[in-house]
């Protein structure tokens, strides 16, 4: 069954011109380290246009949360600053209602 949720972060990232599909696979390989994140109960990888894309993630608690902000998927986005895409935005929101996973 699927854990509910309370708190959430949406990630903005702009690609550098030429670097799209890296960020693509950059995205799709953050899947793999947020997995083994215990306090991530929903991630998405997401494309917003050509060259805008995104993560949104959701946890139960804001513990979950900045375990998250902490962890490995945060660490590659500041490894990969400047270089893939320009500084990312990350903005703290609420969960106020969702229809879980079944």
């Amino acid at each position: 069954m699927a854990r509910d949720v309370n708190a959430a972060l949406l990630v903005r990232i702009e690609a550098m011109p030429g670097r799209e599909e890296d960020v693509v696979d950059f995205l799709r390989q953050g899947l793999s380290l947020v997995q083994q994140e215990a306090g991530t109960a929903r991630w998405f990888g997401l494309c917003f246009g050509p060259s805008s894309f995104g993560i949104f993630d959701a946890f139960p608690d804001e513990s979950g949360r900045q375990a998250h902000l902490n962890g490995n998927v945060a660490k590659a986005l500041q490894e990969k600053t400047g270089t893939l895409f320009e500084q990312p935005t990350i903005e703290q929101i609420d969960v106020l209602a969702e229809k879980p996973p079944q």
